[in-house]
């Protein structure tokens, strides 16, 4: 397994909590499978290992063999997500129905076979890494968008539906899928709806879970649930669409999601700002705010990225300056025009030395695009990006970076802030030389231990929109609580009571 010699704690089993798993290459005895005699479950062989070959004929029975896979390459693949953690499954199935994942998760739960759901495989924290081996259970081809509704206010997608693809669908009708991770052209909304994704736009109207009205959810037995429905309002019972949302894959498997729709915007516009030092750009934030405009878009960036980005994409695509601000407005054509007036007249009286005008979806798209190369450009220098997407407080953007070089003079590690200023959620990145030497990963783990206490010592969150994963399993126990903590595996137990969903993450 690819995994940190220093957590190597993440895989260890909390025998406390839930009862010991095996994986198909774990020494098992005949009685740890529930019936070995049920033509579902395999046998032993006489080293008591599992032979995933013997796996593959029997879950042949079950679901089509062209879409059972052992070779490397696609072993290889589902292995591991945009972490750098990496462990093998066994076995890859390519769920195509809903019938696909009910049979698969009824044959490992009945075999006692851990199964780790994968989307489009974009995640940043090692979410999808089948830690313990077992099925990796794909579902990147349930990718129909089942229903564009705008008289309802909905659509109805597999888990497997590109978000772009749903955006650009609904748009084609005039009406709009807010919710935009800077992946969404290749991340899928099964995986946005595991984490409960965010994305520039949070400010204005909200994250996924605010756009979830319904689902359909396989649980780790095989039995099928649905929850919520196809109404805008909906207070039947506890919010289990809720609790699925954001639940990493531990709980269940959504097969079919019913969002909601809004009436898409006739008109957006965009100013880029720059200004000479980030606490600058922070108060523009919250004058912009004070002023009653909420932008669907806050987008704040340090001298470091920016810096990074002047080497990749050019000196003239960004001028000197150690800040840089995108606002972006929407709504009617005339109300834009307006506004994007006082903005402009606005940000000038808050020291901005340039201020870029777009004023057309073209126009604001190449500013988007220019945004998006910002990870891009932290990529180029060769050092290993530790994205750590947190949340703190707006009050407390300038703090959180002036925090960032301190930690820099400390450790000599690079950091880069740049995200979501209007709500928050900054990405706060480490860049780190070789970290593959275990001397600059115990450096880093150390910086990141600061990074991360200071952020809660400050009423902040050490993951908005990434989810948890593998990445801060570390520090999930400071961040929830003990209390806090029982809870989440309470609700673990009570649904997945042999723990056969995406094993080994935060809850062990």
């Amino acid at each position: 397994m690819k995994l940190p010699p220093k957590r190597n704690s993440w895989v260890e089993r909390d025998r406390a909590v839930k009862p010991e798993r095996v994986s198909f290459a774990a020494t098992v005895n005949n009685e740890e499978f529930r019936d070995l005699d049920d033509p579902d479950s395999p046998q032993a062989r006489e080293d008591g290992k599992i032979d995933p070959k013997v796996v593959v004929e029997y879950l042949s029975q079950k679901v089509d063999s062209r879409l059972i896979s052992l070779t490397e390459e696609d072993i290889e693949t589902h292995s591991k997500d945009k972490w750098y953690a990496s462990n093998r499954p066994d076995v890859v199935v390519f769920a195509e129905s809903r019938d696909d994942v009910v049979a698969v998760l009824d044959f490992a739960s009945r075999s006692n076979i851990p199964v780790t759901t994968r989307g489009a495989g974009v995640g940043y924290v090692g979410g999808c890494v089948p830690v313990r081996g077992g099925i990796a259970l794909s579902v990147a081809r349930m990718n129909r968008i089942l229903e564009l509704n705008p008289e309802d206010g909905v659509a109805v997608v597999e888990p497997g539906v590109i978000t772009g693809d749903l955006q650009a669908a609904a748009a084609s009708l005039g009406w709009d899928y807010p919710p935009d991770p800077a992946s969404l052209k290749e991340c899928s909304l099964g995986g946005n709806i595991a984490t409960n994704a965010g994305g520039p736009r949070c400010l204005k109207y909200g994250v996924t879970r605010n756009y979830v009205l319904g689902l359909e959810v396989v649980l780790p037995d095989g039995r099928i649930m649905n929850c919520g429905g196809r109404v805008h309002k909906n207070k039947t019972g506890f919010d289990l669409v809720g609790l699925f949302t954001g639940s990493e894959g531990m709980l269940g498997v959504v097969t079919e999601a019913t969002l909601r729709l809004i009436p898409k915007p006739p008109a957006r516009a965009m100013l880029a700002a720059v200004f000479p030092e980030f606490p600058m750009a922070a108060a523009a934030v919250q004058a912009i705010l004070n002023a009653g405009h909420l932008p669907s878009a806050l987008e704040i960036t340090d001298g470091f990225t920016l810096a990074a980005a002047r080497k990749r994409l050019g000196a003239e695509m960004l001028p000197d300056g150690q800040a840089h601000l995108i606002v972006e407005v929407d709504g009617r054509p005339k109300g834009v025009a307006a506004e994007l007036e006082e903005l402009f007249t606005l940000l000038g009286e808050v020291g901005a030395t340039r201020i870029d005008r777009a004023e057309d979806e073209d126009a604001c798209e190449a500013i988007w695009k220019l945004r998006r190369e910002f990870s891009y450009s932290l990529r180029d220098t060769g050092l290993t990006k530790l994205n750590e997407d947190i949340v703190v407080p707006r009050s407390k953007l300038v703090d959180l970076v002036e925090f960032a070089r301190e930690l820099e003079q400390k450790t000599g590690i690079s950091v880069a802030c740049f995200g979501h200023a209007g709500d928050g959620n900054i990405h706060t990145n480490l860049m780190v030389a070789d970290y593959n030497d275990p001397k600059v990963r115990m450096k880093a783990d150390g910086a990141l231990d600061h990074l991360f206490a200071w952020v809660l010592e400050n009423g902040g969150a050490i993951t908005g929109e990434h989810g948890v994963g593998l990445a801060k399993k570390p520090w999930i126990k400071k961040a929830l609580g003990e209390n806090n903590l029982e809870m989440h595996r309470a609700i673990k137990r009570a649904i997945d009571r042999d723990d056969t969903l995406n094993p080994g993450k935060f809850l062990d």
